[in-house]
């Protein structure tokens, strides 16, 4: 009978108590969590029940399994298990605390600032320390379980005896992951580039998705990704439109005859601006950058206060000039200008008076009159 209690006693006495103190831990939690809303700690905290109660459960079996003289000739196999579930859980609980500080800490961070850039950079780091703690934590933890074979302890020595010639051929075999590795390091505190932010890499477009130690996604604006090593933000240039604020400026070019009316195109303008939310009322301007023989080259300057707004402002603005100059001066558009060949004043054929002969404008690409039209 004893040997048969003795086993429920123990075993059984360390799964209530992990139980009743894992119950007591969350209510606690769950009690300053209604008190404190202020902070997301304390629920947070919660995230991180079963860890604990592995904590708990494994430390209290291992301690007492001795006593319960079960499985003896299996002991030392019972106990290294126990063991190393207890070293596995350890680690998670720790990721998990560090993860409930740090994201706490952050909230706390963008609550108190509202500008986007110093938010997104904050967030990048914190992300990137996220990641290194768990390597880290992890890279231990799997180290203290193979410290527990008595085999693995034998090798240490050996192994810290060739740790001069093992980290010379890890480091020329690795060297791509390190200098990745760096360069991630580099990138969240050198606040290079970050989370969210507008970047133009190998003429893609595109928004940062993702950063770790080792690879950058970024998102482009039709939905594909472009996944590239991080390394390659700190050895080539490339363009970041969020790096020192989102408003940009940006231009509409169109090319009209000799003949438009620049008055209007700029009134038409101003029009389209007042009529387009995306438009952030800083400024505009429409003006003459370039002339050909047939064209001249106008340039409209709009404002906006990011990259996906300015984009609308730009084909809104184009859409509408263009339409407006179709419908109300169609003398407008290009035009292909026809003349018949200038004759000398001694051929036979010339005007008296030395004047070239009459010169015809036709419109390229005109379209037909509607019926109803005379």
């Amino acid at each position: 009978m004893e040997n048969l209690l003795r086993p429920l006693i123990v075993i059984g006495g360390s799964v209530v108590l992990t139980v009743l103190i894992g119950w007591a831990t969350d209510l606690l939690l769950r009690k300053a969590d209604q008190r404190h809303p202020e902070t997301p700690l304390w629920g947070l905290l919660r995230r991180g029940r079963i860890p604990y109660q592995l904590v708990l459960c494994a430390a209290l079996l291992r301690g007492s399994f001795d006593h319960a003289q079960l499985l003896e000739q299996h002991r030392t196999a019972v106990g290294r298990a126990l063991t190393l579930v207890l070293i596995g859980a350890t680690a998670w609980l720790v990721v998990s605390i560090t993860a409930a500080i740090v994201e706490t800490t952050y909230s706390r961070y963008a609550r108190a600032h509202r500008d986007p850039a110093r938010v997104r950079r904050v967030r990048t780091q914190v992300t990137l320390i996220m990641r290194v703690v768990s390597a880290v934590v992890g890279v231990v933890a799997v180290a203290s379980m193979l410290l527990t074979f008595p085999a693995m302890r034998a090798a240490g020595a050996s192994l810290l005896a060739s740790a001069g010639i093992l980290g010379i051929v890890a480091g020329i075999a690795a060297q791509s992951t390190l200098s990745n590795l760096f360069a991630g390091l580099q990138i969240a505190f050198g606040d290079m580039v970050r989370l969210g932010d507008v970047v133009v890499v190998e003429g893609e477009w595109g928004t940062v998705d993702e950063i770790t130690l080792t690879f950058l996604t970024v998102r482009t604006w039709d939905e594909r990704r472009i996944t590239m090593p991080v390394s390659y933000f700190t050895s080539k240039p490339f363009e970041n439109w969020s790096r020192g604020g989102a408003q940009m400026t940006g231009t509409v070019f169109l090319h009209v005859d000799h003949a438009a009316p620049l008055p209007a195109m700029r009134e038409q303008l101003r029009d389209i601006l007042r009529g387009c939310p995306a438009w952030d009322g800083r400024h505009y301007d429409l003006a003459v950058t370039d002339s050909t023989p047939s064209t001249m080259e106008v340039r409209a300057l709009v404002t906006a206060k990011d990259p996906d707004d300015l984009w609308t402002v730009r084909v809104t603005v184009r859409e509408q000039l263009i339409h407006w100059l179709t419908e109300t001066h169609p003398y407008a558009l290009p035009r292909v200008n026809t003349a018949d060949a200038v004759l000398p004043p001694t051929h036979p054929n010339a005007h008296p008076d030395g004047t070239p002969p009459r010169t015809t404008r036709s419109r390229v690409h005109e379209p037909p009159r509607s019926p109803g039209r005379a």
